[in-house]
């Protein structure tokens, strides 16, 4: 018994599991593997240090696997943007024909260069307004992204049981599930919640392919439900971290009176959080992770994990669901 939904159907994969883009971690490497194991793998278009790089990257991960693959990009709100304009340029150059997109209103001159293309756009949104305008402005799907989450989850602080079926009764495109998914028990909970997918960030982090130093995997397992912090709340850009020594620190200082960003700029940066992610040192900046890590007690392949989460999801159908049918 295979899983067919729309989602399977619109991305052309095998199973409704989709890798979400992450900063420093969707490298050709991860993509390809979670893409050959069946899912949707997806490399980081803003990882690369320029468009031209990114299109060696698409081509590296076509090199890795024939089968259909995206590109995340992601519109942050910052002072220095980076040329988002080329970088979409690179992925249309690419051929690429799945985009995860997120961010700020101004992503959508971003779909406005990629539609014409017939690349199909997969919006990620934390609450149910902002995925009925996404698809209003013409997305193909919605990826409703839960409190539970890692990165940002908006500031609604809507956990995922009550935000997909929510976003379901009202959004007519197919959606995914995002933020604490990790097992086949949530991926037929994200089916039954009205979901056709999930989307998976952390759980891929913690696998063999994952282009990140074992030490930092070995923090998802040691983590449980409770070991993450939630950062720059007084900033109104909350954001979800891995709990570890400077993200305590990174809390402690946030937590005083008339704290700016300034005071954790040095241990919170994008080059800290790089430098950790490639050398171990934990020491060394903060790193995204989910509630999700209370579900993680092992580094699989990604063709491991995905064969595992549809064994267990498609036990759970046939077994204690129909079971339950008097």
């Amino acid at each position: 018994m295979a899983f067919k939904t729309r989602i399977t159907e619109l991305l052309g994969i095998e199973h409704p599991i989709v890798q979400g883009g992450m900063m420093n971690v969707g490298y050709a490497e991860l993509a390809s593997a979670v893409s050959n194991a069946g899912g949707l793998g997806i490399i980081t278009a803003l990882t690369q240090p320029s468009p031209d790089a990114l299109r060696d990257e698409i081509e590296r991960t076509r090199a890795l696997t024939a089968k259909p693959f995206g590109v995340n990009m992601t519109v942050f709100p910052t002072i220095n943007a980076p040329d988002y304009r080329a970088y979409a340029q690179a992925i249309i150059d690419g051929g690429v024909k799945v985009v995860e997109t997120a961010g700020t209103p101004a992503v959508r001159e971003i779909w406005d260069m990629l539609k014409p293309h017939g690349i199909v756009i997969l919006h990620k949104c934390t609450a149910v307004r902002h995925a009925l305008s996404a698809e209003r402005a013409g997305c193909d799907v919605i990826s409703i992204d839960g409190f539970e989450c890692a990165g940002h989850p908006g500031e609604d602080d809507i956990p995922g049981l009550i935000l997909i079926p929510a976003a379901a009764d009202k959004v007519k495109i197919p959606l995914l599930a995002s933020g604490g998914f990790g097992d086949g028990r949530g991926l037929v909970a994200a089916l039954a919640l009205g979901a056709e997918g999930i989307n998976m960030g952390t759980r891929f982090c913690a696998t063999r392919e994952a282009p990140i130093h074992d030490a930092v995997k070995q923090a998802y397992i040691d983590n449980d439900e409770r070991g993450s912090f939630l950062i720059f709340r007084n900033f109104k850009n909350t954001a979800r971290v891995g709990k570890s020594a400077v993200s305590e620190e990174v809390v402690r200082r946030l937590a005083q009176p008339d704290a700016t960003f300034d005071d954790v700029r040095d241990l919170v940066s994008g080059v800290a959080g790089k430098a950790l992610l490639q050398t171990g040192d934990m020491t060394t900046g903060v790193f995204w992770a989910g509630m999700v890590q209370g579900l993680i007690h092992d580094i699989p392949t990604c063709a491991e994990l995905i064969d595992r989460i549809i064994a267990d999801a498609q036990g759970i159908v046939r077994s204690r669901l129909d079971g339950l049918l008097a």
